[in-house]
């Protein structure tokens, strides 16, 4: 399950979600009301229930640069309304591995703390904790508040995995979208879900620097 919330990021979840269906992963997709601003301000799509595959094909297809890099298979995608809290995912009887939310806003990381359930994202967040099911959290925000430190703590001690959306350099990045992969890398590894989307480090001092 993928859940994009309403911060700054939204080529973060386009890259995890290419990175899900690259290795063969099903993928259930729940997107904010707020993310929709936010991916329209980011990307310039808007993004609507009622043409959810043709938005998100488009969307996927953009590289952090904004430009078309990918082409993505929809099949194995299936999407879930944010308001709709009688979506099969709103259940713990329905089978799902986990949940990644990313990017994930510091509001999404109240909600989701408190156990609140304002819409279907939290509410699988609740439920993926309460069935003790792998839950990623891929916060993005600086600086971050006492308050919200408080809640990631909250999290943590809940059996959340919080993975600030930060990108490293050991990789060798050289564009925008090495930067954003090694985040959706990081996020797919919580996850334990295999991919080749940055190079690991190996105990080697300037490997990224080599060529090949």
């Amino acid at each position: 399950m993928v859940g994009v919330s309403g911060a700054s990021g939204t080529p973060y979840a386009a890259a995890v979600v290419r990175g899900l269906l690259a290795a063969g992963e099903a993928v259930d997709l729940v997107v904010s009301r707020a993310s929709r601003l936010t991916l329209l301000d980011e990307t310039g799509i808007g993004f609507r229930d009622a043409h959810w595959q043709e938005d998100l094909r488009a969307w996927l297809a953009l590289g952090a640069d904004g430009k078309p890099h990918f082409e993505a298979d929809l099949a194995d995608v299936r999407y879930w309304a944010a308001g709709d809290l009688a979506a099969g995912p709103s259940s713990g009887s329905y089978p799902v591995k986990g949940m990644l939310i990313v990017p994930a806003s510091t509001a999404c990381v109240a909600g989701v703390a408190l156990g609140l359930s304002k819409d279907l994202l939290q509410r699988v967040a609740s439920v993926t904790l309460k069935e003790r099911r792998p839950l990623v959290v891929a916060v993005r925000e600086t600086p971050l508040s006492g308050q919200t430190l408080k809640q990631l703590v909250a999290l943590d001690e809940a059996g959340a995995v919080v993975l600030p959306a930060s990108p490293a350099f050991y990789a060798g990045a050289t564009h925008i979208q090495d930067l954003v992969d090694f985040v959706a890398g990081r996020v797919l590894d919580a996850a334990g879900v295999p991919h080749q989307l940055y190079r690991r480090w190996k105990g080697e001092l300037g490997e990224a620097r080599s060529p090949g």
